[in-house]
Protein backbone atom coordinates (compact mmCIF):
# COMPACT_ATOMS: atom_id res chain seq x y z
CA UNK A 1 0.00 0.00 0.00
CA UNK A 2 1.25 3.37 -0.79
CA UNK A 3 2.01 5.95 1.65
CA UNK A 4 -0.39 8.50 0.33
CA UNK A 5 -3.17 5.18 0.85
CA UNK A 6 -2.33 4.33 3.77
CA UNK A 7 -3.10 8.01 5.45
CA UNK A 8 -6.48 7.59 3.73
CA UNK A 9 -7.09 4.70 4.83
CA UNK A 10 -6.15 5.77 8.43
CA UNK A 11 -7.87 8.76 8.10
CA UNK A 12 -11.56 7.21 6.69
CA UNK A 13 -11.11 4.58 9.55
CA UNK A 14 -11.09 7.47 11.87
CA UNK A 15 -14.63 8.22 10.67
CA UNK A 16 -16.00 4.86 11.52
CA UNK A 17 -18.59 5.05 14.28
CA UNK A 18 -20.17 8.52 12.84
CA UNK A 19 -23.32 8.50 12.77
CA UNK A 20 -25.83 9.04 9.05
CA UNK A 21 -26.13 12.44 8.84
CA UNK A 22 -27.88 13.46 5.18
CA UNK A 23 -25.70 16.72 4.02
CA UNK A 24 -23.62 16.43 6.80
CA UNK A 25 -19.52 16.01 6.90
CA UNK A 26 -18.21 16.17 10.64
CA UNK A 27 -15.94 13.39 12.05
CA UNK A 28 -18.27 11.72 15.25
CA UNK A 29 -21.02 14.19 14.90
CA UNK A 30 -23.15 13.37 11.42
CA UNK A 31 -21.71 12.59 8.05
CA UNK A 32 -23.56 11.08 4.84
CA UNK A 33 -21.53 9.35 1.91
CA UNK A 34 -20.04 13.05 0.39
CA UNK A 35 -19.58 14.06 3.53
CA UNK A 36 -17.15 11.14 4.26
CA UNK A 37 -15.29 12.18 1.06
CA UNK A 38 -15.48 16.03 1.77
CA UNK A 39 -14.22 15.66 5.72
CA UNK A 40 -11.33 13.15 4.57
CA UNK A 41 -10.48 16.01 1.59
CA UNK A 42 -10.54 18.75 5.05
CA UNK A 43 -8.19 16.36 6.33
CA UNK A 44 -5.86 15.47 3.91
CA UNK A 45 -5.67 18.37 1.23
CA UNK A 46 -7.29 21.48 3.45
CA UNK A 47 -9.82 23.51 2.67
CA UNK A 48 -12.46 22.04 -0.40
CA UNK A 49 -12.82 23.21 -3.70
CA UNK A 50 -15.88 23.15 -3.47
CA UNK A 51 -19.16 23.37 -1.55
CA UNK A 52 -22.01 21.11 -3.04
CA UNK A 53 -25.42 22.84 -3.29
CA UNK A 54 -28.10 21.20 -1.23
CA UNK A 55 -28.82 18.45 -1.99
CA UNK A 56 -32.21 15.73 -1.60
CA UNK A 57 -31.85 11.89 -1.31
CA UNK A 58 -33.02 11.79 -4.53
CA UNK A 59 -31.05 14.62 -6.21
CA UNK A 60 -29.36 14.28 -9.87
CA UNK A 61 -32.17 11.29 -10.05
CA UNK A 62 -35.27 13.83 -11.73
CA UNK A 63 -33.01 15.22 -14.38
CA UNK A 64 -30.57 12.12 -14.81
CA UNK A 65 -27.77 13.96 -14.03
CA UNK A 66 -24.49 12.50 -12.80
CA UNK A 67 -23.64 15.46 -10.56
CA UNK A 68 -21.70 13.11 -8.73
CA UNK A 69 -19.87 11.95 -10.98
CA UNK A 70 -19.08 14.99 -12.68
CA UNK A 71 -17.76 16.91 -9.29
CA UNK A 72 -15.64 13.86 -8.23
CA UNK A 73 -13.91 14.01 -12.03
CA UNK A 74 -13.57 17.64 -11.29
CA UNK A 75 -11.43 17.34 -8.42
CA UNK A 76 -9.93 13.57 -7.70
CA UNK A 77 -8.25 11.70 -10.19
CA UNK A 78 -9.78 9.21 -12.60
CA UNK A 79 -8.44 5.61 -12.92
CA UNK A 80 -9.40 2.49 -14.65
CA UNK A 81 -11.82 0.32 -13.15
CA UNK A 82 -9.71 -2.61 -12.79
CA UNK A 83 -6.43 -0.52 -10.96
CA UNK A 84 -7.74 -0.84 -7.21
CA UNK A 85 -5.30 0.50 -4.77
CA UNK A 86 -6.65 1.33 -0.89
CA UNK A 87 -7.44 4.79 -0.58
CA UNK A 88 -9.48 4.84 -3.78
CA UNK A 89 -12.77 6.56 -3.81
CA UNK A 90 -15.10 4.41 -5.16
CA UNK A 91 -18.43 5.45 -6.70
CA UNK A 92 -21.44 3.09 -6.90
CA UNK A 93 -24.73 3.02 -8.97
CA UNK A 94 -27.06 1.82 -6.59
CA UNK A 95 -29.97 0.64 -9.20
CA UNK A 96 -29.25 -0.56 -12.66
CA UNK A 97 -30.64 3.02 -14.54
CA UNK A 98 -30.43 5.46 -11.94
CA UNK A 99 -27.69 7.86 -11.85
CA UNK A 100 -24.42 6.98 -9.53
CA UNK A 101 -24.71 8.34 -6.18
CA UNK A 102 -23.06 6.59 -3.40
CA UNK A 103 -19.09 6.81 -2.62
CA UNK A 104 -16.89 5.09 -0.20
CA UNK A 105 -12.84 4.72 0.02
CA UNK A 106 -11.66 1.24 -0.69
CA UNK A 107 -9.56 0.29 2.63
CA UNK A 108 -8.32 -3.17 1.49
CA UNK A 109 -7.93 -5.08 -1.76
CA UNK A 110 -7.73 -8.74 -2.64
CA UNK A 111 -9.51 -11.69 -0.76
CA UNK A 112 -10.35 -9.98 2.32
CA UNK A 113 -11.35 -6.35 -0.22
CA UNK A 114 -13.32 -3.86 1.84
CA UNK A 115 -14.63 -0.51 2.12
CA UNK A 116 -15.40 2.48 4.34
CA UNK A 117 -18.98 4.60 3.69
CA UNK A 118 -21.58 6.53 5.22
CA UNK A 119 -24.39 4.88 4.94
CA UNK A 120 -28.19 5.34 5.76
CA UNK A 121 -29.36 3.38 9.00
CA UNK A 122 -25.61 2.33 9.72
CA UNK A 123 -23.52 5.28 9.72
CA UNK A 124 -20.04 4.87 9.10
CA UNK A 125 -19.14 1.45 8.33
CA UNK A 126 -16.04 -0.89 7.04
CA UNK A 127 -17.92 -3.85 5.03
CA UNK A 128 -16.91 -6.36 2.70
CA UNK A 129 -16.72 -5.51 -0.64
CA UNK A 130 -19.30 -8.17 -1.87
CA UNK A 131 -19.35 -9.03 -5.29
CA UNK A 132 -23.02 -7.22 -5.02
CA UNK A 133 -21.08 -3.91 -4.16
CA UNK A 134 -18.54 -4.65 -6.84
CA UNK A 135 -21.25 -4.96 -9.56
CA UNK A 136 -22.10 -1.52 -8.30
CA UNK A 137 -19.18 0.52 -8.77
CA UNK A 138 -19.35 2.28 -12.32
CA UNK A 139 -16.00 4.92 -11.39
CA UNK A 140 -13.05 4.72 -9.45
CA UNK A 141 -10.69 7.91 -8.32
CA UNK A 142 -7.43 8.48 -6.51
CA UNK A 143 -6.57 11.74 -4.29
CA UNK A 144 -4.51 14.20 -6.28
CA UNK A 145 -0.95 13.92 -5.02
CA UNK A 146 0.11 15.51 -2.14
CA UNK A 147 1.43 18.88 -2.91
Amino acid sequence: MSAQGERIVAAARGWIGTPYRHQAACRGAGCDCLGLVRGLWRELRGAEPERPPAYTMDWSEPARQEALWQAAARHLVGKPLNAEAPGDVILFRMREGSVAKHLGVLAATGARASFIHAYSGHGVVECALSAPWRRRIVARFAFPDER
